[in-house]
């Protein structure tokens, strides 16, 4: 099913399945962190945040946070002293991964026209 199949079936853009992915990926901050992820799994909280740069540690929590309870990202906490926390992808966001390197290509085609 595609975008025109919903046309005038919803009241809102949130009802549909584009609404849902939007949910899950979109914002600032999210696609970046996937792809991180995807790039080079696991990853400790310190590493994301240095590899991304301009995302303060609020942010960067909430986003993994959000990530985690859509089932995208997966968080495991080592019992140990200081503590270790590493993220990695989920068998679920890998199914997003082809949608995400659509976009690259998008942006590889049209960047610099």
């Amino acid at each position: 099913m595609g975008m025109a199949d919903y046309k005038g079936k919803v009241k809102n853009i949130q009802d549909t399945p584009f609404g849902y992915t939007l949910s899950v990926i979109g914002g600032k901050w999210k696609m970046v962190i996937i792809y991180l992820l995807a790039e080079n799994e696991p990853v400790r909280f310190n590493d994301l945040k240095r590899q991304i740069g301009a995302i303060t540690y609020k942010i960067l929590s909430s986003q993994l946070k959000e990530l985690e309870e859509d089932g995208i990202v997966e968080r495991k906490e080592y019992p140990q002293i200081p503590p270790k926390v590493e993220y990695r992808l989920t068998e679920k966001a890998k199914t997003l991964l082809p949608i995400l390197e659509g976009l690259c290509e998008w942006g590889a085609k049209n960047q610099h026209p």
